[in-house]
């Protein structure tokens, strides 16, 4: 069977973009890292990929807010193509930068572009938090994450400023009533302050997913802490596996 095609997005200050398209391919996918000037200029397009990954990292450094120019960058200059690749079904995944570009081009967690209805903040503790915590998986509408381990903590790294996930009581309700909450921070390791321990979150459908942890470093990567469980491994692989294999099937 042919590789479903995975483009990782790469623009300036983007630096986990290797580590998310290692992660693709060893999920049998074949991933390319594509930097937005290639979509902007129609070198490629989105609609050549079956999936679309943006890495975490610090997207054009994070001048005004962290994402927001490289979402202003696709929902004015790239609008047509990136809503056509989300009505068309096909999975997104944003994760840590990626995941506050998701929110703030509207896609998450409402799919309106153009329209931001939560928000990703400043860290509550006034830092940069860089570490290992513990997460957990919600029973949520997510496509690609198993929710049998619901009751299980899972390692994940975090490194991020600006990762507190804040949302009006309406939104927040919204999003507990649609099951759109897929990952919190186990008690004790919210990092950031994010409102309901927010981690990750998922729109209605399921298909376009964003998290602030970053699954991707867990895949093999040797490391002497927490990453080397087998817990760790084998959510972050199934997360990537999931994808792909969706894109296999639909």
């Amino acid at each position: 069977m042919i590789k479903p095609e995975v483009c990782v997005l790469k623009t300036d200050g983007i630096n986990c973009d290797m580590e998310m398209a290692y992660a693709f391919e060893t999920a049998n996918a074949s991933a390319e890292i594509v930097h937005v000037n290639q979509l902007r200029d129609k070198t490629r397009g989105l609609s050549e990929f079956q999936a679309l990954a943006i890495p975490g990292g610090f997207s054009y450094g994070d001048d005004v807010a962290s994402g927001k120019i490289l979402a202003n960058e696709l929902t004015s200059l790239l609008y047509d193509q990136l809503s056509e690749f989300a009505d068309k079904g096909k999975p997104i995944l944003g994760v840590c930068n990626g995941f506050q570009v998701l929110v703030r081009t509207g896609l998450l967690p409402v799919r309106n572009v153009k329209e931001q209805s939560v928000t990703l903040s400043q860290n509550e503790s006034g830092r940069f938090e860089c570490r290992w915590v513990d997460i957990n998986l919600g029973k949520s509408a997510c496509k690609f994450i198993d929710s049998d381990n619901s009751e299980t903590e899972i390692p994940m790294q975090i490194a991020h400023g600006e990762g507190r996930f804040f949302a009006k009581s309406d939104a927040l309700g919204s999003l507990q009533d649609n099951k759109q909450v897929v990952f919190r921070y186990a008690d004790g390791n919210n990092p950031n302050g994010s409102v309901d321990d927010i981690a990750g979150i998922c729109d209605k459908t399921g298909l376009i997913l964003g998290m602030m942890p970053h699954p991707e470093r867990s895949v093999a990567a040797f490391h002497p802490d927490r990453s080397r469980t087998d817990l760790a491994r084998s959510t972050a692989n199934a997360l990537f596996n999931n994808i792909v294999q969706f894109t296999k099937e639909s």
